[in-house]
């Protein structure tokens, strides 16, 4: 468990991730991460859900109408 502290960052408020867990996380300064709002609580990470979802219906789609695409392609 990592024990981190909300500061002042101008008008806004924050948190500094320690390098450990940006390590970790696989981000770095000016990398976009998204808080997913959990029953136990909140969960950052770096993919973008939403995003993730809708390349799972692309990769469906593509798959079942391959030949279809493989006809537009040409």
């Amino acid at each position: 468990m990592q024990h981190v502290k909300i500061t002042a960052i101008g008008n806004s408020a924050g948190i500094i991730l320690p390098k450990d867990v940006l390590a970790r996380l696989k981000v770095d300064k000016g990398d976009s991460l998204f808080l997913i709002e959990t029953p136990e609580g909140y969960r950052i990470t770096p993919h973008d859900p939403v995003f993730e979802e809708q390349m799972a219906v692309a990769r469906r789609v593509m798959k079942e109408r391959r030949a279809v695409l493989r006809e537009l392609a040409k």
